[in-house]
């Protein structure tokens, strides 16, 4: 598996396997993910999915050597685990399926959305809850998945005026992605439903509801089992 390595600072070490958003590219990055992660590298505290490239967090006082620096050591043992393991699949993903109210009241961007691919909302709502996405990578804040595999009908640019507020389990559109906020943030994405799933609760472990690589199914709710499915 040939990949792009890249030291940044002295604990961090960046796998990059292409560019842009690129399921077959991502679903290399998941493979590498798993592999290392199988093999827990000595030193390696963290494995960070994104889109197209890995993260490896590690202390460097375990791969210190006499004639290379600690990221040459480890990245030439990363290298070797990914040679020797080029042909493996990707495990098949976790499916989580999450409800979602796309009502009016939930869904204050739907209209933008629709008129934006010459769609009726309806065909909107059953073109979202078609695909089975994979969870990309998780950033922005915590718990808040990046989902690949949106419609290419339904790619809606960003709102020209961020809000200051959106919802938790506001479930959105920015571009060709999809997402779901997991708590109450400004965001400039276009809210199409909201669900009353918890995406991320510090109290449970894991705390995030998502983990990278997950697949995720959503499924249309009205509004009152959203409102029944409200945590209390």
């Amino acid at each position: 598996m040939s990949v792009e390595v890249e030291p940044l600072g002295e604990g961090l070490l960046v796998l990059r396997f292409g560019s842009g958003i690129d399921p077959a590219v991502n679903a290399r990055v998941h493979a590498a993910a798993d592999v290392l992660g199988q093999h827990a590298l000595r030193g390696v505290d963290d494995l960070v999915p994104a889109y197209a490239s890995l993260g490896i967090r590690y202390r460097a006082e375990a791969w210190l050597t006499t004639d290379r620096p600690p990221w040459q050591a480890l990245a030439a043992a990363v290298q070797a685990l990914l040679d020797g393991t080029a042909a493996a699949a990707a495990p098949a993903p976790r499916t989580v399926e999450i409800p979602v109210c796309y009502a009016a009241a939930h869904a204050p961007d739907l209209a933008v959305v629709a008129a934006q691919a010459g769609l009726p909302a309806s065909e909107v709502i059953a073109r979202h809850c078609a695909p089975l996405y994979r969870v990309a990578m998780l950033g922005f804040a915590p718990g808040f998945p990046y989902l690949i595999g949106l419609d290419p009908a339904l790619h809606t640019p960003r709102r020209a005026d961020p809000r200051t507020q959106v919802p938790a389990g506001a479930v959105a559109i920015g571009g060709g992605q999809t997402g779901i906020y997991p708590r109450a943030l400004p965001g400039g994405w276009q809210i199409i439903g909201r669900t009353p799933q918890v995406l991320f609760d510090p109290g449970r472990q894991p705390a995030s509801l998502l983990q990278a690589g997950d697949g995720v199914r959503f499924r249309p709710i009205d509004a009152a089992a959203f409102e029944q499915a409200l945590p209390t």
